[in-house]
């Protein structure tokens, strides 16, 4: 059988003296699952993500990520882990605004040391792939808020991670941006992305993945398996 790119054990995380903000849960991910992990707020599903991605250590448990024990790692070994295993989209972007399209999407590669002109084609070549190719030179505060989004998912598949996490990617955009992206995760799973998407938006859930785990008061309390998720128009081929 297929190695998990996410098989989470029994984790708990508490802070100070309040309720378990997880309580043992366990959640194993496949390769090409897009997942949903849904959630009001302080259900838990951030302390999760954050988990996953190596910003936190749980109290008890194992996390291990396309073959890595996370909760092992020091400070160092965390940074290296995200650079190399996961990419990154947040709710507002995170882009830097003094670089501009190009330079924000080639620095992870850079951080991990990727010759320049490798890093640039590799940029230029997601940026082609979602419609950006025009704004390369532009800097974030010249962009909408759907095409500040792109960036970020560009730069979060600048290293070909096995795994990307979405911080309610679509909570600082409209309908239309919202959608636009909803349609991106759902072409870049359909290219074999695996995707975690962690939101309270059940539309977004829906529309983009193909299970849906949810949380509550730092527990699951449903995980459901729907049809895959397809695409009409696949135009990520440079996903992974």
């Amino acid at each position: 059988m297929t190695m998990p790119v996410i098989e989470l054990c029994e984790v708990s995380r508490r802070y100070d003296d309040g309720p378990p903000a997880l309580h043992e849960v366990s959640l194993t991910v496949r390769p090409g699952e897009a997942v949903a992990v849904l959630g009001p707020s302080g259900s838990g599903k951030s302390t999760l993500l954050n988990l996953i991605a190596g910003l936190d250590r749980p109290d008890t448990g194992t996390v291990t990520v396309d073959g890595v024990r996370v909760d092992r790692l020091g400070e160092a070994g965390s940074a290296r882990y995200r650079r190399s295993k996961i990419g990154m989209v947040f709710q507002f972007f995170n882009l830097l605004d003094d670089l501009t399209v190009t330079g924000n999407v080639v620095l992870p590669a850079r951080l991990a040391g990727m010759a320049r002109g490798a890093a640039d084609r590799r940029a230029a070549e997601l940026l082609g792939l979602l419609g950006l190719d025009r704004r390369a030179r532009a800097y974030p505060g010249r962009l909408s808020g759907g095409e500040r989004q792109r960036v970020a998912v560009a730069r979060a598949l600048m290293n070909r991670p096995a795994l990307l996490l979405a911080d309610e990617p679509t909570g600082a955009l409209d309908t239309a941006a919202g959608q636009d992206v909803s349609r991106l995760l759902t072409e870049l799973n359909a290219e074999g992305q695996t995707i975690v998407v962690v939101t309270h938006d059940l539309a977004l859930a829906r529309s983009c993945t193909n299970r849906t785990v949810r949380i509550a008061d730092g527990r699951i309390t449903g995980d459901i398996r729907s049809q895959a998720v397809t695409s009409q128009t696949v135009t990520s081929q440079a996903a992974r």
